[in-house]
């Protein structure tokens, strides 16, 4: 069963950046499709980001040319460069893959955007 963990969320002010991590726990890791979501307080879940196992990219559009998707398969890592962050991306932003027709959450990290 794969595990997710997030990390590199905080406090930051608009027009800042910052680096999200999420971390795999298996080996496998490389194969899968990974997501970025982000959940705002009072607000449903919505895509951010996404990278295929091949490298493919896609954005929302709110955060095209702002934020940068990547992956690092020999650490079983995906990150989100966030840049020129706006008070509206403040919410947790979870991690998310679907392997073996099931789907893994990580936790969450929280990122809030000061005006």
């Amino acid at each position: 069963q794969e595990q997710l963990v997030e990390s590199g969320g905080g406090l930051v002010q608009a027009g800042g950046s910052l680096r999200l991590s999420c971390r795999a726990s298996r080996r496998t890791f490389s194969r899968y499709d990974m997501t970025w979501y982000r959940q705002a307080p009072g607000k449903e879940r919505e895509f951010v980001a996404s990278i295929s196992g091949s490298g493919d990219l896609n954005y929302a559009d709110s955060v095209k040319g702002r934020f940068t998707i990547s992956r690092d398969n020999s650490q079983n890592s995906v990150y989100l460069q966030m840049n020129n962050v706006k008070p509206e991306d403040t919410a947790t932003y979870y991690c998310y893959t679907r392997q073996y027709g099931m789907d893994f959450w990580g936790g969450g990290t929280l990122v809030t955007v000061s005006s």
